[in-house]
């Protein structure tokens, strides 16, 4: 059965916001600030140019297959199975475990001196809510996302006012070049959101025309917010106190603290919402083909949903949540998605100029700046990624083989 198209260009927009401006911007900049020093900027740069060449690779592949589940289908279509199945796999992996830290960044935020076992409560409670806002349907979803998408602008938009109203420090230190490279592959992790929407195709009016139109424009929308932010937090903290806070858009509208902390709860249910909506839809399309249990694949008959798959990753961020410090999965996170848009843009190399193929320089410049971002985040995080990742393969090709059998 398939997917209702209810969401419009608007709609989808909003999504991609909701997917990009969310947990990343209260707390990517710490980390990349470390890294780079007064490299901050260049490094945003990088990581928008890179998020550019994997965007356009994905709208250009959305408009050819407007189904669910995004570079998995792609990859299947374009390169053969054994690649999409890679890409499903690591979105499937690295966003899951991306939705348990955002359900921890949550309960951090809403509940800063909350213990156990209450945390935990807490924890499936706010998990429980986005799933049953997701099973009711996209559309409410969308609903829900646009509302998000304005409560966190309008508080990013106050600390602006507020830092650039505020005594200045230089925002120079010395250029830690060398940490350009992490610091912008942290900050990619921010970015990461905007080919959520090419893993909702199935559910995009007229996709063809929707996505390319919506995925650039998420993602420019996206960078003007992330370099405005970036520049409050250079001028008001200087690069070494950014790094050392733990909160620094706290920390640079220091009377505006409990608006922030309610911005960053708003924003992190935001990416957790549309966060979960693309990890369901991925699962959905990985089932229909079987790589994952085939009962995954019902879709609601009257929500038009997923809703077993989305009841399932549900139950198992839950878990994750109340089980896992899942601090150290975002760096696996990362790597696990710079590895799924490689094989997007690997997908877009071979569309043809009928097809609405873009210049072969954005997706090789797309898988070049991929690679190189990936193997640049820390050591643990790239063993991490090659470990679960290698797993994911070793089951493939036992299925495989025993399917053959």
């Amino acid at each position: 059965m398939p997917l209702a198209r209810r969401l419009g260009l608007a709609d989808a927009v909003f999504i991609g916001l909701g997917s990009m401006i969310g947990a990343g911007v209260f707390a990517a900049f710490a980390p990349a600030a470390r890294a780079a020093g007064s490299g901050l900027l260049p490094a945003l740069a990088v990581a928008a140019l890179v998020a550019y060449c994997n965007a356009t690779s994905s709208a250009r592949l959305a408009a050819q297959y407007p189904e669910s589940g995004g570079t998995y289908v792609y990859g299947r279509a374009r390169l053969g199975e054994f690649w999409g199945y890679l890409a499903g796999w690591g979105f499937v992996a690295g966003k899951t475990a991306s939705c348990a830290a955002m359900t921890l960044t949550v309960v951090a935020y809403a509940a800063p001196g909350l213990g156990q076992p209450w945390r935990s409560v807490l924890a499936v409670g706010v998990i429980g809510v986005v799933t049953g806002v997701n099973y009711l349907g996209v559309h409410r979803s969308a609903l829900a996302t646009r509302a998000i998408v304005c409560l966190t602008l309008a508080v990013l938009a106050l600390v602006a006012v507020f830092g650039f109203s505020s005594p200045h420090v230089s925002p120079w230190t010395p250029f830690r070049g060398g940490g350009v490279l992490e610091a912008a592959g942290l900050l990619f992790f921010a970015f990461a959101g905007y080919a959520r929407l090419a893993t909702l195709g199935e559910e995009v009016r007229d996709p063809a025309r929707t996505i390319p139109r919506a995925i650039p424009l998420a993602l420019g929308l996206t960078l003007v917010v992330y370099a405005v932010v970036a520049v409050v937090l250079l001028v008001t903290l200087g690069p070494d106190r950014i790094g050392a806070s733990p909160d620094p858009l706290a920390s640079a509208a220091p009377s505006l603290s409990p608006v922030v902390r309610a911005g960053a709860v708003v924003a992190s249910l935001g990416s957790l919402l549309a966060l979960v909506l693309g990890v369901s839809r991925t699962t959905l399309a990985m089932a229909r083909d079987g790589h994952l249990p085939r009962f995954l694949a019902a879709v609601h008959p009257r929500f038009s949903v997923p809703h077993r798959a989305e009841l399932t990753v549900g139950m198992v961020v839950a878990i994750l949540a109340t089980t896992t410090d899942l601090r150290g999965a975002i760096g696996f996170s990362s790597f696990a998605v710079l590895a799924y848009y490689a094989v997007a843009n690997a997908s877009a190399l071979t569309l043809r100029r009928d097809e609405g193929a873009a210049p072969k320089a954005v997706a090789a410049g797309g898988l070049a700046g991929c690679a190189v971002l990936a193997f640049s985040l820390p050591v643990a995080s790239v063993l991490s990624g090659c470990l679960v990742l290698g797993l994911g393969v070793a089951a493939y090709f036992v299925r495989r083989r025993v399917t053959t059998r």
